[in-house]
């Protein structure tokens, strides 16, 4: 599960999502990126430190220059595992002992009751 938080919080901003729909076209330099996106080069920079570190990005040294494409290894790994964690049995997952619980007594919570019977009295 800390690989789906690490990779989903790096997802979780606009800006690194533009850059990974732009890498998937082809391999860039971090100017080839800053020319496409029209944002400084430190800003780019922070975008790809964050991707890299999530796993989603690899770089490739040229030279003196460094230029980045998807890891897509990572990628489907992740997503496959993300769907397969969606259609395990949550009693069966560590970590959702107490969660598994609670779903189980949920017919019987008189404050869950309470909240169902008030939205469907307004309703």
């Amino acid at each position: 599960m800390d690989l789906f938080v690490k990779v989903f919080k790096a997802l979780g901003e606009p800006t690194r999502l533009k850059i990974l729909r732009i890498l998937s076209v082809r391999p860039m330099y971090v100017c080839e990126l800053e020319s496409v996106l029209n944002i400084s080069q430190p800003r780019i920079s922070q975008h790809l430190r964050v991707l890299k570190e999530a796993g989603v990005l690899r770089e490739a040294k040229e030279a003196q220059k460094t230029f980045y494409m998807l890891n897509g290894d990572i990628i489907e790994r992740v997503f496959g595992d993300f769907i397969q964690f969606l259609g395990e049995d949550i009693g069966k997952l560590p970590g959702f002992e107490k969660e598994t619980a609670r779903i189980a007594n949920l017919d019987s919570d008189s404050c869950v009751q309470s909240c169902k019977n008030v939205n469907s009295a307004g309703s």
